[in-house]
């Protein structure tokens, strides 16, 4: 059902850029939107998981360094059936995580210090799972087809500022006006709900993957209240980068029903625990977290000290 409702609003979007960019940039200069559009897009696929993680200062760490979340990580993408991908910690305080990379095999997650110092195993485990579910699903792909889309028809916008818009444009410049404001407006919240979208398809999958949905559902509502009261000026800084969070890291509260790129926490949290009660994690048995153990590991932690954690993660 998800998947069906990506398609759609993936066909809505791109029906939006052909009947707008027809009115205001003719045919030509649809085709220049776009081509810039993809241009620009294709770059950011390629390119936008250096990019992200050096903007948010994301320090890489392997066996060696981080035992435990990297075991919990290669232990859950073997569940997925997924190349391990490169594991990174975010010096910062806010409790959130990201995944990002063009494909499967060039894929990376990203947890912050907040997170793993809020959280129990059991939960990052939830959490984890639900950013390599987001590399299983594609997510970065889909997303970069919306945006270029969106771009494309913001594009053609400034078109008509500049230029004119199409001659034929039956609308006159009353309404090319219109559309100039208009058109930009409805790409976003097309974009926004494919975003959410893609949210609840990564929470059923990530849910699957741990074995629990009840871990996640924990982890998102901890994620949710420190999200709430701790800043990510990182985040507030860039908010285009706020899609990839598992749960939303900006502040901008009055707009989050229209434009927010995640769905309600409580809605998701909701159909989390519905999914525990159908025994809908499909995927086997929940990931196995056994007690404490001797030589525990280090996870660099806010302030420059290190934190010691269970290593349940064998």
């Amino acid at each position: 059902m998800n998947y069906l409702k990506t398609t759609i609003l993936l066909a809505g979007m791109t029906a939006l850029f052909v009947g707008i960019g027809f009115m205001l940039g003719g045919p030509t200069g649809m085709l220049i939107a776009f081509g810039i559009a993809l241009a620009m897009n294709a770059f950011a696929y390629w390119n936008s998981d250096r990019m992200v993680l050096k903007m948010y200062g994301a320090t890489e760490v392997d066996a060696r360094t981080a035992p435990d979340l990297y075991r919990m990580v290669e232990q859950l993408a073997r569940r997925a059936q997924l190349p391990m991908p490169r594991v990174y910690i975010i010096e910062n305080d806010q409790p959130n995580a990201f995944a990002t990379g063009r494909n499967p095999e060039n894929a990376a997650v990203a947890a912050t210090t907040g997170l793993l110092r809020i959280l129990s195993d059991e939960e990052v485990a939830g959490v984890m799972a639900h950013e390599l579910a987001h590399v299983q699903n594609r997510d970065t792909l889909i997303m970069t087809i919306t945006a270029t889309i969106a771009g494309a028809i913001s594009m053609l916008a400034n078109f008509a500022l500049f230029f004119g818009g199409n001659r034929n444009n039956p609308l006159g410049i009353i309404g090319t006006i219109l559309l100039m404001i208009l058109a930009p407006l409805a790409a976003m919240l097309v974009q926004s709900a494919i975003s959410r979208t893609r949210e609840y398809a990564a929470d059923r999958r990530g849910a699957e993957i741990c074995g629990n949905p009840i871990w996640l559902a924990s982890a998102l509502e901890k994620l949710q209240r420190g999200a709430e009261h701790i800043d990510n000026p990182e985040a507030e800084n860039n908010p285009a980068t706020a899609h990839m969070f598992i749960v939303n890291p900006l502040h901008a509260r009055s707009i989050d029903n229209l434009f927010s790129t995640h769905p309600n926490t409580e809605n998701r949290v909701a159909a989390l625990h519905e999914m525990a009660a159908g025994g809908g994690a499909s995927a086997g048995p929940a990931i196995h977290t056994g007690p404490a153990r001797a030589g525990r590991s280090r996870i660099p932690s806010t302030g420059g000290q290190d934190r010691r954690r269970r290593g349940p993660w064998s």
